[in-house]
């Protein structure tokens, strides 16, 4: 990172690595912890993490939402913050837990402790370290999707892309649309797959009409929603997590692509 004092010196950051990068794309979960190593942070992974609890919260399971969400209460207590490479699960730890407690007073002071101290990645880097962009290469002209739950519930906009504007090659080229839904939605997309199919359309459309060869996002839901409708319709386009990129990891096989 461009500064002499590391902003997140002495901190002990927690980070969620979510289902989609620990089970689809790993390499996500190690470019957030470098990102917060290189700012100074100490990064723990808690080896007692699972989902955030979002599909269950979704699909109107309060039951199991409150019981997954009682156990990574249990497993990110006691870190100075809570970090998430998604605004998906950052957005259900901050913004829904408080209210699968309402009837605890216990959990629910808790859960508002825990809400208080997460973040998604690039927020966290940007508005709390105050981090500067990385001085990172990657030759391409890229276009950015802003994730649904990142975007309505976190603020998650200008944040990825101040931390793009420092990447020496990139070439950021803002596309038509890019704060409308992709159609993943979660549950959404099984729920209602021709609404969904169509979202997908009209948002793969607005990605060939920048002439980009890359898409970026902050979501794993969203890029592998995207990079399936890109390589089912035999679009050349790179898929990747907007972390990879910022860290300096961009020669790793695409989202999509075959790992060597």
């Amino acid at each position: 990172m461009r500064h002499t004092q590391r902003p997140g010196a002495g901190l002990d950051v927690a980070l969620f690595v979510t289902c989609l990068v620990d089970m689809f794309r790993p390499s996500v979960g190690f470019a957030a912890a470098k990102l917060l190593e290189d700012a100074g942070c100490r990064v723990v992974v808690p080896e007692a993490q699972t989902c955030c609890g979002q599909p269950a919260y979704n699909s109107g399971d309060r039951a199991d939402a409150t019981d997954i969400a009682r156990r990574v209460i249990e497993a990110f207590e006691g870190y100075d913050y809570v970090v998430a490479p998604s605004g998906s699960c950052g957005g259900m730890i901050s913004h829904h837990y408080p209210a699968l407690f309402a009837d605890d007073p216990d959990m629910k002071a808790r859960a508002e402790a825990l809400a208080s101290r997460t973040h998604e990645l690039t927020s966290f880097l940007v508005d709390v370290l105050g981090v500067m962009p990385a001085a990172t290469r990657c030759d391409a002209t890229a276009t950015y999707h802003d994730s649904c739950s990142g975007l309505r519930e976190l603020g998650v906009k200008a944040q990825p892309r101040r931390l793009l504007a420092g990447v020496e090659g990139l070439k950021l080229v803002e596309m038509k649309g890019a704060e409308v839904c992709c159609g993943f939605g979660g549950t959404f997309c099984v729920k209602y797959p021709d609404i969904s199919n169509a979202m997908l359309d009209d948002k793969i459309a607005d990605i060939a009409a920048t002439g980009a060869d890359t898409l970026l996002a902050g979501d794993m839901g969203c890029l592998l929603n995207m990079a399936g409708k890109l390589s089912r319709e035999g679009r050349p386009v790179k898929v990747r997590h907007v972390a990879e990129v910022i860290a300096g990891m961009a020669d790793e096989p695409a989202i999509g692509e075959p790992s060597a």
